[in-house]
């Protein structure tokens, strides 16, 4: 099943995607939510209920309207909070090697996170930077997950069953804030925290079956073999899969839910595929040839995201009408 989040007049509701249309849940049976956040409070109770009007709209058991006007928005729009993985030794490694320096071994001992600004998540269409967002503006290709299940110190083994389903995320990066301010140990902050890019749709783990693959080894937890590819106005420029994922989010969710709970709505990104961003893509370039140029994202880019089973997020970059830099307001120190 796909799950939508959409507006129509400025009000939120929620749907589901059934052969290329859009039908409205709570229009369909009254127990069902007309808002994500709701909806995943209700668990795998709502999700079957859901799920029963999916099949029956399918199978023309139900004579449902289909939605017409209507802008798609992120399928969870004001998620209760957003982390960041760092699952994809590939990725890791290439960003280490193209900065020479050794693979740490602390990669392969436990999953990492970060937390990132739940209220800067956003949906395809446009998405407005700052001009400092543009010092080496950057995309990051992932994949989400997002919980139904509140829980506490979750073992991996049961951590699957937390999953209400996948989506695509765009973590967006401006690298030169991001670099700047990591220096002091402490971040990613400002380069991170302006915009989170989910969609274009919640696909629950019922579908993805036909793409499942073991874990590699010594892990545990679900994993499938998605093909993810991203174009920058129409030229790919990456292409990998989560089968490369060394660590499963199962694994990811069992740290996060150690000593603290994890709610419904929490959205968890599985962090960047190899060759999944310019950050990589770059130096890797830089590395075999030092008159490689260097490519970020601009004014008017349109970014393209395509996962196997999960679909296509879509956005384009546009430049806020403003001149204000935070670069600028560098205290210098006087000696």
């Amino acid at each position: 099943m796909k799950l939508v989040s959409y507006k129509t007049e400025d009000r939120e509701h929620l749907g589901v995607f059934v052969n290329g249309h859009i039908y409205n849940l709570n229009s369909c049976n009254k127990l069902i939510p007309d808002n994500m956040n709701e909806f995943l409070q209700g668990g795998e109770e709502i999700m079957l209920l859901a799920k029963k009007v999916a099949h029956d709209i399918n199978y023309d058991k139900l004579a449902a309207k289909e939605e017409i006007f209507f802008e798609i928005i992120a399928p969870v729009p004001h998620p209760s909070s957003c982390r960041d993985g760092y699952a994809f030794r590939q990725h890791v490694a290439a960003a280490r090697r193209n900065r020479r320096v050794e693979m740490i071994p602390q990669f392969d001992e436990y999953p990492i996170f970060y937390f990132t600004n739940h209220n800067s998540i956003q949906g395809p269409g446009e998405i407005e930077c700052m001009p400092d967002h543009f010092e080496k503006l950057d995309f990051e290709l992932e994949v989400a997950v997002v919980l139904n299940k509140k829980g506490r110190n979750i073992k991996a083994a049961d951590a699957d069953d937390y999953i209400a389903g996948y989506m695509i995320m765009n973590d967006m990066s401006a690298r030169t804030l991001q670099m700047e301010e990591m220096l002091l140990n402490l971040g990613p902050a400002k380069g991170k925290d302006f915009s989170t890019v989910i969609g274009p749709w919640l696909v629950t783990p019922d579908e993805l079956e036909p793409y499942k693959v073991p874990a590699k080894s010594g892990h545990t937890g679900n994993a499938y073999d998605l093909r993810m590819k991203c174009r920058v106005n129409g030229i790919e420029v990456s292409d990998g899969t989560m089968a490369d994922m060394d660590w499963t989010f199962a694994e990811i969710i069992e740290r996060c839910s150690y000593g603290c709970d994890v709610l419904p709505g929490d959205v968890i990104g599985s962090g960047t595929v190899g060759t999944g961003c310019f950050l990589e893509l770059n130096g890797t370039g830089l590395l075999h040839d030092p008159n490689y140029k260097t490519q970020w994202l601009q004014d008017e880019d349109i970014i393209d995201m395509e996962i196997t089973g999960l679909g296509i997020l879509s956005n384009t970059i546009r430049r806020a009408h403003s001149d204000w830099s935070i670069l600028d307001q560098k205290k210098i120190k006087v000696c």
